[in-house]
């Protein structure tokens, strides 16, 4: 069983749409749940800390491998 709830591959776009796409599918998920971020955008890494940010949302991972950035957010609000 995969550690998140929902699966989102942004990969080829670039800023803002990863966070304009995480943002409305965050928005669908239940509070504690975990979307799993796929994104090529190396501007996504500070996207996404800031997001978590302003959001209240949890960054509880974020990882670069093989060019694509890997993040997990939870939803906390």
């Amino acid at each position: 069983m995969a550690d998140f709830d929902k699966e989102l591959d942004t990969s080829g776009l670039n800023c803002p749409l990863p966070i304009i796409k995480a943002k409305k599918e965050i928005n669908s998920m239940e509070d504690g749940q975990i979307l799993h971020v796929i994104s090529t955008d190396p501007g996504a890494v500070k996207d996404f800390e800031s997001f978590a940010n302003q959001t209240g949302n949890e960054l509880v991972s974020s990882e670069e491998k093989d060019n694509k950035f890997y993040f997990l957010l939870k939803k906390t609000k």
